[in-house]
This record gives structure tokens, C-alpha cells and sequence, in this order.
């Protein structure tokens, strides 16, 4: 090893440096006023979605509770009625948190779900003042209904509920 060896790459990796601080376009983004597209598969803050009919997905099966690795999904179920029908099955998810500060984003909640109720979305902008505030409710999670007469609870005569979920082929027929 020579004497001007360590001079040599110290003046290499200065170039290489200078050559990218000159001659390459910055990256930088304004943030709050522009927001950089994310990957298409980006994990981000979950959402619970709904039927086209305003019900919820969420069947309160506790499946993504029990497939969450860091214990951060609470579901509570209760049973529909037909004066208060908050999802086309039996139960509903009546209490429905994810603390968000336990969650690991792995999805295995998005894969575990029977209805597709869950998924992660894009939603990156996760800032807490207090830890309360990063347990969201159902409340929080759930999308909006696709219409003001459509809400939760919706009103169903009894005996007349039709299923707003289509019924499974028979896979002969696929």
C-alpha cells in the first residue's frame, strides 16, 4: 500500500460527492403543500369498508384479532336485529380498535378477513399528541357511507332482509 493511496481515494469519493451535488436533479418535496405518491403496495392506515347498501363488511368474526402477530386489533361483537342491521351476517362488530402505536403493518388483518372488511390504504400521515389518540376507533376506521339515506343502523322489516353479499357459486360452474 502506498503513501498516496488513502489521498487518492479520499480524492475519489470528494469527486463522486461534488459530481452528484453538481450535476443531478434534487428530489426534494414541499410536504404539507405536496404529497409524494406512494408505492402500490405501501401499507398504510387501515380502513374498514362497506357494502354499496351503506352495511358494514366487518362481521365480527375477531379473525384479524386473532391473526394480529402484536396483539393490536380489539373487536367486540353483538347481534343484529332486524329494527338495527349494522351488517348483512348475524354479528357485527359492535367495538372495533387498533392501537396503532402495537401495529406492525404486516397485513396478516387484511389476509385473515372472511369479507375483505379491512385493508391497509395509502394513508401515511400517522401524528400523535397523546397515546390515546393513536387507538383508533370504529368510528375513525370505517369509510364513509355511500349516501345520507344510506347509514348504520339501517332499519329492515323483519323477515324481508334480502343479503346485500352475493352467495358463493358452485365452483362446478367456474
Amino acid at each position: 500500500m502506498g503513501v498516496f493511496e488513502p489521498v487518492i481515494e479520499l480524492g475519489r469519493g470528494l469527486a463522486e460527492t461534488l459530481r452528484s451535488f453538481l450535476f443531478e436533479p434534487t428530489v426534494t418535496i414541499q410536504y404539507p403543500e405536496e404529497k409524494r405518491e406512494v408505492r402500490p403496495r405501501y401499507r398504510g392506515r387501515h380502513i374498514l369498508h362497506r357494502y354499496e347498501n351503506g352495511l358494514e363488511k366487518c362481521i365480527g368474526c375477531s379473525l384479524c384479532a386473532a391473526a394480529c402477530p402484536s396483539d393490536a386489533i380489539f373487536v367486540e361483537s353483538a347481534e343484529n336485529t332486524d329494527e338495527k342491521r349494522f351488517s348483512p351476517g348475524q354479528r357485527y362488530a359492535s367495538t372495533y380498535e387498533i392501537n396503532m402505536m402495537r401495529c406492525i403493518y404486516c397485513g396478516f388483518c387484511e389476509d385473515a378477513c372472511p369479507t375483505e372488511a379491512i385493508t391497509l390504504g395509502d394513508n401515511y400521515e400517522l401524528a400523535y399528541t397523546d397515546r390515546r389518540d393513536s387507538i383508533y376507533p370504529k368510528e375513525k376506521l370505517l369509510e364513509p357511507a355511500p349516501s345520507a339515506d344510506m347509514s348504520s343502523p339501517r332499519k329492515v322489516e323483519p323477515g324481508v332482509y334480502n343479503r346485500s353479499v352475493p352467495e358463493m357459486q358452485n365452483p362446478k360452474d367456474w
